[in-house]
């Protein structure tokens, strides 16, 4: 029996952890920015950050793939700059994960600030409270219920994308085998055993963060209402 290679989980687990990382951060700010503020054009920039979660995911790679690839606007500037290659490497796999699983997130977090109450957040400032101070001890803790639970989301988002992944990061064994690109191709190659051990341990992990969200979503709502009685 052909012991299983766990390459694909580390590299998964490597992948969605870093994009989670810099969707938390980038999703947070940009939806701290745009949440209470109105301008014109606003509906179009949040409607470009959700656009990915409407988008085959296909589609979301070949954008990378125009945009990253060795001849791509960016992707040209980045191999002579900094001698950084996207394509067929695992960072083009944290690419595509960021950004399939950003929507998630700002969308989340979006919703969690609009739900601060204001009013705390003008008392504080009437106090002489900094912004800085007011959005790390006012704003930021009463939103983060829906901030963990968008960084949740995110995580697993990340940890099953397949599409764009496959298009600008390929599938090259020990470097950008992701769980997702390993069940399939182990399908392709009628290793069905490989494909099903794959499929329960990204099961598991998937149904481990919703189960764990849910859990301290539950504990933190019972607290809640135990103090406003």
């Amino acid at each position: 029996m052909n012991e299983i290679n766990i390459g694909p989980l580390l590299l998964s687990i490597k992948v969605a952890g870093i994009s989670t990382i810099i969707v938390f951060l980038t999703g947070t700010v940009l939806a701290r920015l745009l949440a209470r503020r109105q301008f014109p054009g606003k509906s179009i920039v949040e409607s470009l950050f959700l656009l990915p979660m409407v988008l085959p995911p296909t589609v979301v790679g070949f954008g990378l793939l125009v945009l990253f690839g060795k001849n791509g606007w960016i992707g040209a500037w980045l191999a002579d700059w900094f001698d950084i290659q996207v394509v067929f490497n695992w960072i083009g796999a944290v690419l595509a994960s960021i950004v399939v699983s950003f929507p998630l997130m700002y969308q989340s977090a979006s919703a969690a600030f609009q739900t601060v109450d204001d009013r705390l957040e003008q008392a504080a400032r009437t106090m002489g409270a900094s912004e800085w101070r007011v959005f790390r001890t006012i704003t930021f803790p009463l939103a983060w219920p829906g901030i963990l639970a968008g960084s949740v989301l995110s995580f697993a988002r990340g940890l099953g994308e397949f599409g764009a992944t496959l298009m600008i990061a390929g599938y090259i064994p020990g470097k950008t085998d992701t769980i997702p690109l390993a069940i399939y191709f182990a399908v392709e190659a009628g290793d069905m055993k490989t494909a099903w051990t794959w499929v329960i341990v990204i099961a598991a992990l998937g149904f481990s963060a919703l189960m764990w969200l849910n859990y301290w979503s539950r504990k933190t709502m019972r607290r809640y209402m135990s103090r406003a009685k």
